[in-house]
């Protein structure tokens, strides 16, 4: 097998996400090494997220792969020794992910636009977060909603400045942080990967993308995340608002209720 110009012997599949196929390999230098190819692949997906690999990587914050190599066909990282979700573990990425947060760029956005899943995510400017948000986080993904669904939604974004809470600095957030995204080491630390929607966003969006699909030890990464970087009044009754753009994503890809969810944030929103 060859990805990315990399040669790579003895390849085996392993489980990963519903749009690449991952496997585990080794280099010709003996390297155990992760591979994700696609094919076709849209243009830039692999390089996107070797980007925000690198992008995404401070002192002090999250564990991420080496990026080995990045193509059209694939991507070749590190491989992490996968082990068990411990209190400890999740607490020191709590304190990790908050410095991560905290090492913001100047702005909202990026300079090259991502991908969420194998859907394109754009990254322009917008003069401050709540309408970040509306252009580039929710209006680019109401297509799959029936028409009450997207009334609700587009009644969010009209009052977003209300809901939004107290303005902050753009954070370095993931933007994709959902627990498939959390990587529990053997060796006691916690890896981020899948970094393609790297940006310069609102650290509640990462947090509540940890809440939606049930990261382990929620509670203690937050607390030790609080104690780092403390979060605003209010950041709980808005987790519904930072939740809607992945749900709609979700709608988007996979159907299903998530159009139904998405309503059901929006509203849990404008009523917080």
């Amino acid at each position: 097998m060859n990805i990315a110009g990399v040669e790579l012997l003895d390849p085996a599949p392993v489980a990963g996400g519903d749009i690449c196929r991952s496997f585990r390999a080794r280099t010709t230098a003996g390297r155990p090494v992760f591979v994700k190819s696609l094919s076709p692949a849209p243009a830039g997906f692999f390089a996107a997220e070797a980007r925000g690999l690198q992008w995404l990587r401070v002192a002090g914050g999250p564990q991420l792969p080496e990026v080995i190599a990045a193509g059209e066909d694939g991507l070749v990282v590190e491989w992490v020794e996968l082990g068990r979700p411990t209190a400890a573990a999740a607490e020191e990425f709590g304190r990790a992910l908050a410095r991560m947060h905290a090492a913001g760029p100047k702005r909202f956005g990026a300079d090259r636009d991502g991908f969420i899943g194998s859907l394109p995510l754009a990254n322009g400017s917008a003069p401050d977060w709540p309408a970040f948000y509306v252009e580039h986080r929710v209006a680019p993904y109401l297509s799959a909603l029936s028409r009450d669904e997207r009334r609700v939604v587009e009644q969010l974004c009209a009052r977003i400045a209300d809901v939004a809470g107290p303005a902050e600095p753009p954070a370095r957030i993931h933007g994709d942080l959902w627990s498939g995204n959390v990587v529990w080491a053997a060796d006691g630390t916690v890896w981020l990967v899948d970094a393609a929607s790297a940006h310069g966003g609102h650290r509640e969006s990462d947090l509540a993308m940890l809440a939606l699909f049930g990261v382990p030890h929620l509670d203690a990464i937050l607390g030790a995340y609080d104690e780092v970087h403390p979060l605003a009044d209010g950041w709980r009754s808005r987790i519904p608002l930072h939740q809607l753009h992945p749900l709609l994503v979700h709608a988007r890809l996979f159907g299903g209720s998530y159009g139904v969810r998405a309503a059901a944030a929006a509203r849990a929103a404008l009523a917080a």
